[in-house]
């Protein structure tokens, strides 16, 4: 529990000093001092907040939070052992997928190279972030492990997390691409030009982690309190690139690829539909069907008469269908993955934003509860990715089933097996699609 007491009236009324100076003694009461009077401990501000100032030119002062999470023992082993699983699982989830796409010929597209950043930068939050996230959270946000360390852990949180954010946008950039340039883009889609963009994901994650290691925005590393710089201009420049930026890109692609899919989709109601309303579609058939002469069609007749001749139309048009579904497929998914993003990250990108704004210098009139678990909640989204991936690939799936199995020997056979059994079963479905 976070607790904000006052201390002019802790002060006053548990030491009993009424004399202004006789409150002399107590200005130098560093911000970790406590009140043990009754069962529980219970932390308190300190007196006179200590400032940190020249931290670096153009760095605003800041003032040191004295909020302490104080779990019980059996909260600390609820929370231990559910943070443990979130990170081993995101370690599982992403190790997987650079293992599948190393092993399996078919998955070693360049397309896929952007998964592959995706979950080596998810996989990096869970190997070097999450563990000590969760020692700081249980042992009440306290930061343990010294101020160099606490430069380098905010260097590979920042870098990590922003990495993923910004390979995601890009992914996104590679299937609207992909979608609306069938012809041209996929000829262009190489394993230099992945390669490179790759390369630039990187290097704009590396450009918010290095200021404050050199100098602008330094960040506040005393009293046991890890924090990136509350700069107003870092913070800014910080969640814009990361964050708002890349959201942006992502809702615009997956509102460009949703109304490619619309207007598609649209086109291709074409499933038993009468001739007289084939014209309002892109497919019509300039002949009439054969009337036998010695006899009259009922309507019903006419209807599967067009039904068949629209069938055996469309099945000379694999183009377009094979289009249609790649249209309907990535704005599936693509949506799925912004919104799961979009779920865990948006609030704290806000909180992050308004706190400098909302709260000047300091940095504790934020309850620490709430930015933990916003901070956790943004983590969450370095697990989701690999099993949004795994359930939208086919074979990406069928790989993940193999290896939790141990089944690795032919599985490049096995998975071409399958992938021609399910093409045989597609060809062997009735005429009528879609």
């Amino acid at each position: 529990m976070v607790m904000h007491d006052s201390p002019t009236l802790i002060l006053n009324s548990q030491l009993s000093l009424g004399e202004e100076q006789d409150l002399a003694p107590w200005q130098g009461l560093k911000p970790t001092a406590l009140v043990t009077d009754g069962p529980s401990a219970v932390a308190f501000k300190p007196t006179v907040q200590e400032r940190l100032t020249g931290l670096g030119n153009g760095t605003n002062s800041t003032e040191l939070s004295g909020d302490v999470l104080l779990y019980g023992d059996v909260e600390k082993v609820i929370i231990g052992i559910v943070l443990s699983i979130i990170t081993l699982t995101t370690i599982s989830g992403n190790s997987l997928v650079i293992i599948s796409v190393c092993i399996v010929k078919k998955l070693r597209q360049p397309s896929n190279y952007l998964v592959v950043s995706l979950a080596a930068a998810d996989l990096s939050v869970a190997l070097a972030v999450m563990p000590f996230v969760i020692i700081t959270d249980l042992v009440g946000g306290k930061w343990l492990f010294g101020t160099f360390f606490c430069n380098v852990f905010i260097a590979m949180d920042v870098m990590c997390c922003t990495a993923s954010i910004m390979t995601l946008c890009v992914i996104s950039v590679d299937r609207y691409l992909g979608i609306t340039r069938p012809l041209t883009y996929p000829v262009r889609q190489n394993g230099k030009l992945m390669a490179k963009m790759v390369f630039i994901v990187w290097l704009l994650s590396a450009s918010i982690t290095l200021p404050p290691l050199f100098g602008w925005a330094t960040n506040v590393t005393e009293e046991r309190v890890c924090l990136i710089s509350q700069d107003f201009g870092y913070t800014v420049y910080s969640t814009a690139v990361a964050f708002y930026i890349p959201m942006t890109v992502m809702l615009i692609m997956y509102y460009r690829i949703y109304k490619a899919a619309k207007v598609s989709a649209e086109k291709h109601k074409f499933m038993c539909v009468p001739r007289q309303y084939a014209h309002q579609g892109v497919y019509s058939t300039e002949q009439e069907p054969q009337v036998r002469p010695h006899r009259r069609l009922s309507r019903r007749d006419r209807v599967l008469e067009e039904c068949a001749t629209l069938s055996k139309l469309l099945r000379h048009d694999g183009h377009n269908i094979s289009i249609f579904k790649r249209e309907q497929k990535a704005a599936r998914t693509l949506g799925i993955i912004v919104g799961a993003f979009t779920f865990c990250w948006l609030p704290f990108f806000l909180l992050s934003t308004a706190r400098p704004f909302i709260c000047g210098i300091t940095c504790s009139c934020i309850p620490l509860r709430l930015e933990r678990t916003l901070l956790w909640l943004g983590y969450a989204n370095s697990l989701i990715n690999p099993l949004i991936y795994a359930f939208f690939n086919r074979d990406l799936r069928t790989t993940f089933w193999n290896l939790l199995r141990c089944r690795y020997r032919n599985i490049n056979r096995r998975l071409s097996a399958a992938s021609m059994h399910e093409a045989l079963k597609v060809k062997e479905r009735p005429d009528a699609i879609l």
